[in-house]
């Protein structure tokens, strides 16, 4: 009862925190603001930066840790107790960073608000360690549901990723919890998902190298990725005032949104768009005049979004926002996985650009979470059947 009860929690913080984030962004669309689109950029994570400062400085006056390492603390430091506050935090300051252009995601939030409600309704019903720890699982799986409607990779993601111990009957909860977030997700949200995308291009044995080769890609990109976030995060501790670190990532962010606009926020258009082949609506108005009929152009553009996205992410972090780093992975590997096929298909070869969008995602996730089984499982419920099953593994 206990599971249901947080999975259908989980899915309801998981709706409230992508509803915020969407009504902020209609708000910055307004005719007014649309005019000066572009140089707004610049703008706009000073400002979405600076009332995340304002709610941490006046109301919480605590730290926000990052959505997946805080609960994996937690777990294997706290014996699961997780304060109530976490509850709301992410709630309100997530939006503010990544609908303002901050580039991170919200699935690491939603994760940490899932597992502060497990924690916190654990002690509210005078559940032991165990058992804890079990609705932490259970509302992690039901954010990571909710958020994808990918039930069956949530449960994986739970277990894999908190290293959960759990016996063969503990799975009864996680799929209770997982069912009754999506059902909610649904309820709230219709049949809109994240990622729509019906595979068309099958696996091919010749493919086989080429697979291989980008998985060494994206294994050495994650290595990137992790390098990136913790000399970015290191620099930005020389400064003792949280004001200095403020302005300085807020301006190099605006900096780096006014050259790539693919960077703002989460960057789900980027990944839909190269899906459906369409890479000038994934690119956007670069404010260069480059010639973008030049496929080589555009190949060299999708690696500077992959090099840049860490970047970016790690900047508004140090900076005092608050998000995650999930969909940031999965925004790199689309990236990287398209590239990587336009120049196979640039050099006398043909293969599917979708389908290498997809491994490039997965590999990326697998790779900065390491979180394998979660990565094939949540690509293959996304593109609605196992096609692409070898690849993936």
């Amino acid at each position: 009862i206990l599971s249901v009860l947080v999975g259908f929690l989980a899915g309801l913080g998981t709706v409230l925190l992508k509803n915020f984030t969407h009504y902020i962004q209609l708000l910055l669309k307004i005719d007014l603001v649309k005019n000066y689109q572009s140089s707004l950029y610049f703008v706009f994570p000073i400002i979405g930066l600076f009332l995340v400062y304002i709610v941490k400085k006046t109301w919480l006056k605590k730290h926000i840790g990052h959505g997946i390492s805080t609960t994996l603390h937690a777990i294997s430091k706290l014996n699961g107790i997780i304060p109530r506050y976490n509850i709301i935090a992410p709630i309100i300051t997530a939006p503010l960073t990544v609908a303002f252009g901050g580039s991170v995601g919200l699935q690491g939030p939603a994760v940490s608000a899932g597992a502060a409600l497990g924690s916190n309704t654990a002690l509210l019903f005078h559940m032991n360690t165990k058992t804890r720890m079990l609705l932490i699982g259970c509302a992690t799986a039901g954010a990571m549901a909710s958020m994808f409607k990918a039930p069956i990779a949530a449960i994986i993601f739970a277990i894999e990723v908190f290293s959960l111990d759990i016996a063969f009957a503990s799975l009864i909860p996680l799929l209770l919890a997982s069912v009754s977030a999506v059902v909610t997700s649904y309820f709230f949200m219709g049949t809109d998902v994240l990622f729509r995308f019906e595979l068309i291009d099958k696996f091919e044995i010749k493919d086989i190298l080429f697979y291989v080769i980008l998985g060494l890609f994206t294994g050495l990109a994650s290595v990137y990725f992790s390098k990136i976030y913790f000399a970015i995060t290191n620099f930005f501790k020389r400064f003792e005032s949280r004001t200095k670190r403020l302005l300085i990532g807020a301006s190099a962010i605006g900096v780096m949104l006014f050259i790539i606009p693919p960077l703002y926020g989460e960057g789900y258009g980027l990944i839909n768009n190269l899906l459906k082949g369409d890479h000038l609506a994934a690119i956007g108005n670069i404010p260069f005049n480059l010639d973008l009929s030049n496929i080589w152009i555009v190949i060299s553009l999708l690696i500077g979004i992959t090099i840049f996205k860490a970047i970016a992410m790690s900047t508004t972090f140090a900076a005092g926002g608050v998000g995650g780093v999930f969909i940031p992975t999965l925004v790199m590997g689309s990236a990287l996985g398209n590239a990587f096929a336009k120049i196979i298909n640039n050099v006398g070869f043909d293969v599917s650009e979708s389908n290498f969008t997809l491994i490039g995602m997965s590999g990326l996730m697998a790779g900065v979470l390491h979180a394998p089984l979660t990565a094939i499982f949540l690509i293959a419920e996304i593109t609605g059947g196992y096609e692409l099953f070898v690849p993936l593994m």
